[in-house]
């Protein structure tokens, strides 16, 4: 199957996750290996991975020589959290670039606050960062952050957590039809199958996190989503075949039957 290309960098797995919610580094990395994904999410803000010594370090469990990792903004609410997260993430991670930038409006629901999002994400590219970017499923924000450079848009299918799966499939469809950059649905995926729905739809990928850390069985789960990411993505490629109302079709040819007896 074609590679994903995000930023010039070709990966085999289209599913991405994330690194909280685990009961404990041992599970996290148990389910990062099951899902099969090789671009992980670290929200710098909470997770450790050099900048507090005292502490176990999850770079000791899941090594930049094996995954890509994706630092992400999670918890900032403005843009100067943000870039400030973001810069440090560089820092300890000796200049990487590519990062996910998410900057919330409301504690609540998580919603991103698309304007403080674009402001982020003109600093960082203008800094030399490769910005994916979580983003609401509105099409013309989508396209505006693809043309101030940033290399992917993330589109929440519902609430971060939530686990409602992909609330407005006809939006996230105009986004994809219109990208020219990789549309990874981010947020909202709750169990296997809409993972598969949003490849389907033309997703280039999907990321989640709560999905699986939050299952009774995060490594089970992990193995499931990364098995619906992939048949999804196949479907797609395949073509489904047209919806028919009323239109029976036999499976079976019609011609040259055995006609029953009189």
């Amino acid at each position: 199957m074609e590679h994903l290309i995000i930023a010039g960098k070709a990966y085999s797995s289209r599913l991405l996750v994330g690194t909280g919610k685990y009961k404990d580094f041992v599970e996290t990395q148990a389910a990062i290996e099951a899902s099969g994904a090789q671009i992980i999410t670290v929200a710098i803000r909470r997770t450790n991975i050099g900048q507090n010594s005292n502490e176990p370090n999850l770079l000791d469990v899941l090594p930049p020589s094996k995954y890509t990792l994706l630092p992400n903004t999670a918890g900032c609410y403005t843009v100067d959290d943000a870039v400030r997260t973001l810069r440090l993430a560089r820092e300890l991670l000796e200049g990487h670039s590519l990062v996910k930038l998410e900057v919330l409006g409301d504690p609540k629901t998580l919603y991103p606050n698309m304007v403080e999002t674009i402001k982020a994400a003109k600093i960082l590219i203008k800094e030399g960062f490769q910005v994916m970017v979580y983003t609401s499923d509105d099409p013309i924000i989508a396209k505006q952050l693809e043309e101030i450079g940033c290399v992917a848009v993330m589109p929440l299918a519902s609430l971060i957590g939530s686990g409602m799966g992909i609330l407005n499939p006809w939006n996230l469809q105009i986004i994809i039809d219109n990208a020219k950059i990789p549309v990874l649905v981010d947020a909202g995926v709750g169990t296997a199958s809409d993972a598969a729905i949003a490849m389907e739809l033309g997703c280039d990928g999907v990321l989640m996190n709560t999905a699986i850390a939050a299952a009774q069985k995060p490594v089970l789960m992990a193995s499931a989503m990364q098995k619906a990411v992939e048949a999804g993505r196949e479907a797609y490629l395949a073509g489904r075949m047209a919806k028919k109302l009323y239109s029976a079709s036999p499976s079976s040819p019609v011609s040259g039957v055995i006609a029953s007896a009189k």
